[in-house]
């Protein structure tokens, strides 16, 4: 079985999660287009029997080893909901459209690629319905990285318990499908490649150093009520309240891994030169542009397609030279994941 599922990019951010990976707030994510990874397993059935799942891991062509212990891990947590690994070998093979590891959220594309993978052949297993699949699917992709959950499926993603938010759960993710403004169809996300390299702090300890930080109370309260301000901001479809609020949310998220301890900085100057230029272009033009930015240095860019002739001048004017060797990535939302 074969899927190709893209990553997200989380507009109120999740940072911070509890033991059995859940979230210590809830959080909305564009799920984009092209920054995606392809998977395929193939299931052969053994006779042994087993207690850990059997499986080999291709990337990009070759066998990986650095992968292995979080695919070891994942499997460990899900094979009480999916008993039937066991009796099987699995092949795994990926490739990402994208550099992983550098902050656009790797792991959210590849544990929900993999996971579809599995619920494809449950499905071939037993009778499930669509909605059971694609809600498994979530939950187990969370298991696997939390943001996995919200790339199940397409468009704006909501996951998180939320008392506003009907049908809102820890354990998966949710589409957002009404009183979303046509404002926001055709959002575009350009990203920015400042720093490919794999990032010095990983998102898994990131979270971890939230149990200590600080402002972790302060934050969870004000990521809940920025889940009220943005959908009502989806709804309204008030630009520049969205431009401020994605851009208050990605400032304090950098701003908490500072106040960590022990502190650190993902961000470059790069970044922070083009976070300014971003935000003087928007005062000088009027144009509803913003960045936000995931668990790294590079920037994504947000803007209403209607004005791509206006941000992608820009861009390649003031911007590309801040980008390694000029490269940036032009994405937009997307539909979600499909089989291939």
């Amino acid at each position: 079985f074969s899927w190709e599922s893209p990553s997200n990019i989380a507009l109120v951010k999740y940072w911070g999660k509890n033991s059995d990976q859940t979230p210590k707030n809830p959080s909305i994510s564009f799920t984009l287009s092209d920054c995606k990874t392809t998977t395929s397993v193939i299931f052969k059935r053994i006779d042994k029997n087993s207690k850990v799942v059997d499986f080999d891991l291709i990337f990009e062509g070759k066998k990986n080893v650095s992968f292995r212990p979080k695919i070891e891990n994942f499997f460990s947590k899900i094979q009480v909901y999916c008993p039937y690994l066991l009796d099987y070998q699995l092949t795994i093979s990926s490739t990402n459209s994208f550099p992983h590891s550098s902050g656009i959220a790797s792991s959210a594309s590849s544990m929900s690629a993999l996971s579809l993978c599995i619920m494809s052949f449950e499905k071939n297993l037993t009778s499930i319905d669509n909605d059971f699949f694609f809600k498994k699917a979530s939950f187990i992709s969370r298991i696997g990285s939390g943001s996995a959950c919200r790339s199940i499926y397409g468009g704006v993603n909501f996951w998180g318990n939320h008392q506003e938010i009907k049908n809102s759960s820890d354990l998966y993710s949710v589409e957002l499908q009404q009183d979303i403004s046509p404002k926001f169809n055709n959002y575009r996300d350009v990203i920015l490649l400042i720093d490919e390299k794999e990032k010095e702090v990983s998102s898994s300890v990131g979270h971890e150093l939230m149990n200590n930080n600080p402002f972790s109370k302060v934050r969870f309260a004000i990521a809940n009520d920025n889940i009220i301000n943005l959908m009502r901001i989806l709804k309204s479809g008030d630009l520049i309240d969205f431009c401020e609020l994605v851009e208050s949310e990605a400032l304090m998220l950098h701003s908490l891994m500072m106040s960590s301890n022990p502190s650190y900085i993902l961000m470059k100057p790069e970044t922070l030169t083009v976070i300014k230029r971003i935000q003087d272009f928007r005062k000088k033009t009027d144009i509803p542009v913003c960045f936000t930015l995931d668990a790294g240095a590079n920037v994504h860019v947000l803007f209403p397609d209607k004005f791509s002739s206006e941000v992608m001048a820009f861009i390649k004017k003031h911007l590309s030279s801040l980008c390694k060797k000029g490269k940036f990535i032009s994405d937009s939302i997307g539909l979600g994941p499909k089989q291939i």
